[in-house]
């Protein structure tokens, strides 16, 4: 059982959203998928991680690693 695991995020140009990554060091793969919002990207990499591993195996955290930090726009 893993305590955390780390994703990488990105910004997705073509979306306007955002892509998350994590490889499994186990060598089964790994975990992609993307968000329109911060928000949304969180409720994905949680579900994602939900079905990837069995509940004995999930870890207890979920760590969003940043390429580039979000910039909020103002008006």
């Amino acid at each position: 059982m893993n305590a955390e695991i780390t994703f990488t995020v990105e910004p997705c140009p073509e979306t306007g959203g955002y892509v998350a990554r994590w490889d499994d060091p186990l060598g089964r793969g790994g975990i992609t998928t993307q968000g329109d919002s911060l928000n949304e990207l969180q409720e994905m990499v949680a579900d994602a991680v939900q079905g990837f591993f069995e509940p004995d195996e999930k870890p207890h955290q979920v760590r969003l690693h940043f390429i580039k930090d979000p910039v909020l726009q103002l008006a």
